[in-house]
């Protein structure tokens, strides 16, 4: 008797890069931070501010709405609602008053290393039995409490950082009622403001990762195509992370290069040149941006109108790609992985928040089965910008997660 499909709801999981995620090969390293075992189931500083006393404590929950000046048609500021009361006193504060985030967020900080400390000098009951099986249950919900909190403070600090930038977030992506065409990208184009949140050398890299993606039709914003809505989602996840990787051997790289510690620019010149030749070798071995056009969530996007041989179009050598080449495995591996599970569950729920919980359904065969899967409507304009704000979201992510460890540790070495 044939086994029917095994069907169930997933959400956008994402995986932490494995030994063999990020290889070396003849050509150099493959350095794209995310695993091609995704599976499915997805300028300002903070200085320290004054200190204000806030009660988080009794904090109602209300729906989080923006100013009349949101672009969003629904009046949300972001597509992730925030749940804890927590995140709920934040998403009033960013709404009211963005500019006292930081203090209540440091405030709040300051409340769980007092709670950490006390929870250190309590000792467990000598008793066994249910009074102990009891502490331990408490000690476990206040401390799941605390990493929910600790979610929410970081994703309404990305938040914030888009909207000092005067960035909005693209909104859930449903076309609106009023779209006969059922185009879910209605929304403004933000391209130049989002170029300008990163270095130069970043955005060299940037425009590499979005050739990758479109391929030959990176110029081209107004055609419009059908494509695979879990695929799109999978590739706004993996961009969040590129953007987080990205980031981080940014920030050590500008750092280098204001000591002086980079090549000189004739040694780098021959590096980069190098690095072209490499890649233009017709060898059969497989080069750090083939791995990447390899991986299923770009390839699959070939199917909803980007011309077959398209991926690697336009990609160049640049001066932060010739940098990170030059790492050896272990640098390479450590630089790719998400630091925290904090971290990767934020992307993980802001990827579901966007694009909804997929269904997916796997056949008797151990396959995954496309017939449910969802077609939406998007122009090349709308999926570069989607891109864009994604390896965006990423490189705020990073830089929020060491601002919060900074005053609060919590990212495992």
């Amino acid at each position: 008797m044939e086994a029917a499909a095994t069907v169930f709801q997933s959400s956008f999981a994402i995986c932490r890069p494995s030994a063999n995620t990020i290889s070396r090969s003849a050509n150099g390293p493959q350095f794209l931070p995310f695993a091609s075992n995704f599976r499915f189931p997805s300028k300002n500083s903070y200085s320290k501010p004054r200190t204000r006393k806030m009660d988080f404590g009794g904090q109602r929950c209300v729906v989080v709405r923006a100013s009349a000046s949101s672009p969003d048609s629904d009046g949300s500021i972001a597509p992730l609602q925030l749940e804890s009361p927590i995140g709920q006193f934040l998403s009033q504060i960013l709404i009211s008053h963005p500019h006292l985030v930081p203090a209540a967020v440091e405030q709040q900080l300051e409340q769980f290393r007092t709670d950490r400390e006390a929870a250190k000098q309590t000792e467990e009951p000598s008793a066994s039995g249910t009074d102990l099986v009891l502490y331990r249950r408490i000690a476990e919900v206040k401390a799941n409490e605390r990493r929910k909190a600790l979610e929410e403070i970081l994703y309404a600090l990305v938040v914030q950082k888009f909207m000092d930038a005067n960035v909005s977030l693209i909104p859930a992506m449903t076309p609106p009622p009023s779209e006969p065409s059922g185009r879910v990208d209605l929304w403004p184009s933000q391209d130049e403001k989002l170029e300008q949140l990163h270095s130069p050398e970043a955005y060299e890299m940037i425009q590499n990762h979005l050739s990758l993606i479109l391929g030959n039709r990176l110029g081209d914003s107004t055609s419009v195509a059908q494509i695979s809505k879990l695929r799109v989602g999978q590739v706004y996840a993996a961009s969040v992370m590129y953007g987080y990787f990205l980031k981080r051997v940014d920030q050590r790289f500008q750092l280098e290069k204001s000591i002086k510690l980079l090549p000189n620019a004739s040694d780098e010149e021959s590096n980069i040149r190098q690095a072209i030749m490499e890649d233009a070798k017709p060898n059969g071995i497989e080069t750090s941006d083939q791995a990447m056009a390899s991986q299923p969530e770009f390839a699959s996007l070939s199917g909803g109108g980007i011309s077959p041989g398209g991926f690697g179009y336009g990609i160049k050598a640049s001066r932060l790609r010739t940098y990170v080449m030059s790492f050896d495995g272990e640098t390479l591996q450590r630089y790719a992985t998400i630091r925290s599970k904090e971290a990767v569950n934020i992307i993980e729920k802001h990827t579901e928040a966007l694009f909804g919980r997929p269904e997916i359904v796997i056949a008797p065969q151990g396959t995954v089965d496309s017939s449910k899967d969802e077609l939406i409507k998007i122009s090349f304009g709308g999926l570069q910008r989607l891109v864009l704000e994604a390896v965006t979201f990423g490189s705020f992510l990073w830089d929020v997660e060491s601002y919060v460890d900074s005053r609060y540790h919590f990212v495992s070495n």
